[in-house]
């Protein structure tokens, strides 16, 4: 009876993430699955470079199945209104985060899910604004003088939050912090408001090379700045 019962769980489990893999409609994919809303940290911004988008994300760890879904229209909390977009999956900071990548003809909203602990989780809708409000990518509005770093907005100034990452010199991340404020010190949480570094790093080295970012991120998720340069200790 115990091998039956394993057999059936398995089989349920399989037929379920079967179906979130193959559905289209993030509203189908609800229906019989339990889900949690605003659970998943996301963001998007343009790309520097090109004319694709770059939709980041924190994958928890033991997060599986990752989507990204688009609106039809206008309404963002209507999930009937969101279909999966086939878009080039990525690492950021060796897979510490990750991103979709993708072309967007208009302006929409996008959401990304995963699946966590038999649920799927959703992040808040994202607003893209690549037409209206690129991204502006700006190194000489930052400065560093580690362990102390400040930073000043660009041309937008409704960003509600701001995203800094040191990360060491082969990119792997060493903090991840969110504050209000436009100064951090690492690895200091008096204006953390939210921190998904997983474990307590290392001082920083005297004499060592690092890389600094930042993302400045407005109310809608939109990423209004990016920073990122390199630094070294003295």
């Amino acid at each position: 009876m115990k091998k039956i019962f394993i057999l059936i769980t398995c089989f349920i489990v399989g037929c379920s993430t079967d179906k979130i893999e193959s559905e289209t409609s993030l509203a189908g994919i609800l229906v019989d699955n339990q889900f949690e809303v605003d659970n998943v940290i996301a963001c998007a911004a343009n790309n520097e470079n090109s004319e694709l988008i770059s939709v980041f994300f924190y994958p928890r760890p033991g997060a599986k199945n990752f989507q990204c879904f688009e609106t039809s229209g206008d309404d963002k909390n209507n999930f009937k209104n969101y279909s999966k977009i086939n878009a080039t999956l990525f690492d950021v900071f060796n897979g510490f985060l990750m991103g979709f990548e993708a072309s967007f003809d208009s302006e929409k909203w996008v959401i990304v899910t995963f699946e966590e602990a038999g649920k799927v989780h959703l992040s808040n809708p994202i607003r893209l604004k690549h037409l209206s409000k690129p991204t502006e990518y700006l190194a000489d509005n930052s400065t560093i003088n580690a362990p102390m770093f400040s930073w000043q907005d660009g041309n937008y100034l409704d960003t509600a939050i701001y995203f800094q990452v040191i990360s060491d010199k082969q990119n792997n991340l060493l903090s991840g912090t969110y504050t209000y404020d436009k100064f951090f010190t690492f690895y200091e949480l008096d204006n953390v408001v939210l921190n998904i570094t997983q474990k307590t790093p290392a001082n920083l080295i005297k004499g060592g090379s690092y890389n600094y970012t930042l993302m400045a991120v407005s109310e809608d998720n939109w990423v209004n700045m990016i920073s990122a340069k390199p630094f070294m200790v003295d």
